[in-house]
């Protein structure tokens, strides 16, 4: 039997998945994937990863790197090229090895939020972008979860503040770039069938009212530059003065040293 309060994560991944095939789950993938698609069109590099809740939900395909990765939580049957299975907050990949890294909602979906993020920060090489995303609890997507007796779709989710995930990446070494609420729809079924792409276009970036449904949190991963350590004294490189007279600290110039009962 299943203890009481224990999540069953997988479950929640797969009841989320099926979620986006729903019409306000296809919206909002949809105004995930062009905004991500705008914000990332500048980035290039070698390897870019995707980290989410399943390996069908692909995010920035049009991005020009030359291997495109992704993670999914669960094998599957002829699961094709490119994808691993793993959990978000253990990859098996090597340290700085990855250009780009993007969380779609495995925060939101993970026994340990903040072992995802660490995992992302150390497989990212310096100067390299990760792009966060994760349900917004400051909206009515987050007061619906709330009220919600269910916990089936985006409604097990952990709802994580965007404030403290900005702070976990300033902990790891992260500047934040930027970082938005969007998708301004009503959590229900209705409103994803309806054609909002204009009001959803007016008020998305909105920074006054940051009440979106999802927030996205582009960050880049800072690099420190060593300074070169001063070689310590040795006694032997240090010049002996000769003779009676001090150095002046002020001029170095040579000053006599006058002895009491010795005239000049």
């Amino acid at each position: 039997m299943k203890e009481p309060g224990v999540i069953n994560y997988p479950v929640r991944h797969e009841s989320f998945e099926r979620w986006f095939g729903t019409p306000l789950g296809r919206a909002l993938l949809a105004d995930q994937r062009a905004m991500l698609d705008h914000e990332l069109a500048r980035l290039t590099g070698a390897r870019q990863i995707q980290v989410g809740v399943s390996h069908r939900l692909p995010l920035a395909t049009g991005t020009d790197f030359v291997q495109r990765i992704m993670t999914t939580p669960r094998w599957h049957p002829h699961i094709p090229d490119g994808v691993t299975v793993c959990a978000a907050h253990e990859l098996p990949f090597p340290g700085d090895s990855m250009d780009l890294v993007i969380l779609h909602h495995s925060a939101d979906f993970s026994q340990y939020p903040h072992e995802v993020i660490r995992e992302a920060a150390r497989v990212l090489r310096g100067e390299g972008t990760i792009a966060l995303m994760g349900f917004n609890p400051m909206s009515l997507w987050g007061l619906r979860r709330l009220v919600s007796r269910h916990r089936e779709g985006p409604w097990g989710g952990r709802f994580l503040l965007r404030g403290r995930m900005e702070d976990w990446l300033h902990l790891l070494g992260f500047n934040v770039e930027a970082s938005v609420t969007r998708f301004f729809r009503l959590p229900m079924q209705r409103s994803g069938r309806r054609p909002l792409d204009g009001l959803d276009a007016r008020l998305a970036g909105n920074r006054i009212l940051p009440v979106g449904a999802y927030y996205c949190i582009l960050a880049k991963k800072r690099v420190y530059a060593g300074l070169p350590r001063r070689p310590a004294w040795r006694q032997a490189k240090v010049i002996s003065l000769a003779g009676t007279r001090t150095v002046g600290a002020s001029r170095g110039c040579a000053q006599r040293q006058f002895l009491p009962g010795k005239s000049d």
